[in-house]
C-alpha cells in the first residue's frame, strides 16, 4: 500500500500541485460565468459644457442604443445607469450641426467594451436663450345665464416670464391658462388655474398658480 503510495501521489509531487492549478484555473477561465455575452442597453445622451447662453431647439433628441460585449456575469448585472453617452458641446454656436457618437463618446466600466452605437450621428439644433415677460390671457368658457354678462375679468398675475430658444419665444405672443369653466357664475368667482405655453421648447420661469377672478355685469345680474 505504502509502494502504491509513494509511486502514485508522493511521486512528482509538487509538479502534479502545479497541474492541478494550472487546470483549476483553465476551467476558471472558460467557465460559463467568464464566456462573453452581448447587450443593448437604451441609454439618454448626456451633454457636457453647455454654453450658458445657449439652448438646444431641435424638438426631439434621440436616445442611443450601445451594444456592449463583456463577461457574462458582467452583463447580467449591468445597470442602464452603468452605462454614459457624452457630447462634448464647449465649442458650439448658433445654427445646426452634426455630431459623430462612436464609443469613445461613451463611458463604461472597464470590462466591457462597445460593440455598437445607434445612431452614429446625432444632428442638433442650436439657438440663443432669450428670457422676456409675456401676457397671460385666461381661457373662459361655459355657458353663462340668460341675462348674464362678463363685465371684468382679472387676472393675478397678468404676466409672466418665459425662457427657450430666442426663434421659439420670439413667437409667443402671449400665455394661456387652463380652460376655465365660468357656468354659473352670478355675482363673482375666482378661479386657480395654470399658465400653459403650446411650444414644448419655451419654458416657465418660476411656474406659480394664476388667480383668475370673472366679475359679472351687476346691472344685467338684477334683472
Amino acid at each position: 500500500m505504502m509502494a502504491f503510495f509513494r509511486r502514485w501521489v508522493l511521486h512528482n509531487f509538487w509538479l502534479k500541485v502545479v497541474s492541478l492549478m494550472l487546470a483549476t484555473g483553465l476551467w476558471l477561465a472558460i467557465s460559463p460565468d467568464q464566456e462573453p455575452a452581448e447587450v443593448a442597453v437604451h441609454v439618454p445622451i448626456e451633454f457636457q459644457h453647455v454654453p450658458p447662453h445657449l439652448e438646444i431647439s431641435s424638438a426631439t433628441i434621440p436616445e442611443a442604443q450601445i451594444r456592449v460585449r463583456g463577461p457574462d456575469s458582467l452583463i447580467r448585472q449591468l445597470q442602464p445607469t452603468d452605462i454614459h453617452a457624452e457630447l462634448d458641446l464647449k465649442d458650439v454656436k448658433p445654427g445646426e450641426r452634426t455630431f459623430d457618437l462612436t464609443g469613445q463618446q461613451i463611458r463604461h466600466q472597464r470590462d466591457l467594451h462597445v460593440v455598437q452605437v445607434v445612431p452614429g450621428q446625432v444632428h442638433l439644433s442650436f439657438d440663443t436663450r432669450l428670457t422676456r415677460d409675456v401676457e397671460i390671457r385666461p381661457n373662459l368658457t361655459g355657458t353663462l345665464a340668460a341675462g348674464e354678462k362678463i363685465a371684468r375679468v382679472l387676472v393675478d398675475p397678468d404676466r409672466i416670464t418665459i425662457t427657450g430658444p430666442q426663434h421659439h419665444v420670439e413667437r409667443v405672443d402671449v400665455a394661456t391658462t387652463d380652460p376655465i369653466d365660468a357656468s354659473g357664475t352670478r355675482t363673482e368667482s375666482t378661479f386657480v388655474t395654470n399658465v400653459y405655453i403650446p411650444d414644448v421648447l419655451v419654458q416657465v420661469v418660476n411656474p406659480t398658480p394664476i388667480r383668475v377672478t370673472v366679475i359679472m355685469n351687476t346691472a344685467a345680474s338684477g334683472h
